[in-house]
């Protein structure tokens, strides 16, 4: 009996080594997380608190060893300021990457320097002509105005009431010429600008065949 109870004990006190052992062992494999205030002051714990997420917190394993580094938690200002930054930047990328299209549309489109001038010169003459048809109508429309101004003008003088009819053809052609010159100082404009910008084109036209052209291009 006495050597059983023996037996007993040592076995009883064998699991309890092997349980110590295994909680040891759990405990020194565990990880524990650790941030600072805005004092600087350095905080551990074994569980992830509301103060760790906000501060920005470290994972360090049992040896103290940063295995991760988590930052903190933007505020509303901030998360809405990096989704403006990041719009911008995707948006900068959209242009950057819609003009190397347009880039590799103009090479194809003018093989030399000669036809895309020809092509600038073109489109300077468009605005032109479209310029110059516009002014002959506003031409015309202008004398139909003086027409009607001096039919009323008569009918002034002459002590007679101006028909409505006439009031409202007036009205409407004061409209149409109004119009015309607005849309002539438009194309106008447009002619200056195609005019302007021909130089700084053919500048960039220039170095995009000239790179073209050493990367093994046309």
């Amino acid at each position: 009996m006495r050597a059983a109870r023996y037996i007993l004990a040592g076995a009883a006190l064998c699991i309890g080594a092997a349980a110590f052992a295994q909680k040891n062992t759990a405990n020194n494999n565990a990880y524990r997380y650790r941030w600072k205030d805005a004092s600087g002051q350095s905080y551990f714990s074994d569980s992830l608190t509301s103060d760790a997420m906000k501060a920005g917190y470290d994972v360090v394993n049992s040896q103290g060893m940063v295995v991760r580094h988590v930052d903190r938690q933007l505020t509303a200002d901030e998360r809405a300021a990096a989704r403006k930054v990041a719009d911008a930047q995707a948006a900068a990328q959209q242009a950057q990457q819609q003009r190397q299209r347009e880039d590799a549309q103009m090479l194809n489109a003018y093989p030399d320097e000669a036809a895309f001038a020809a092509a600038k010169s073109a489109e300077v003459d468009n605005f032109e002509q479209a310029a110059r048809t516009t002014r002959l109508n506003l031409q015309g429309q202008e004398k139909a105005l003086a027409d009607l101004l001096n039919r009323a003008g008569d009918l002034e003088r002459a002590k007679q009431p101006v028909p409505k009819y006439l009031g409202d053809r007036i009205a409407e052609q004061r409209n149409t010429v109004a119009s015309l010159r607005a849309t002539l100082q438009r194309q106008q404009a447009a002619k200056d600008a195609a005019k302007a910008n021909m130089e700084a084109q053919l500048r960039h036209y220039r170095e995009l065949k000239a790179a073209d052209t050493a990367n093994g291009g046309r």
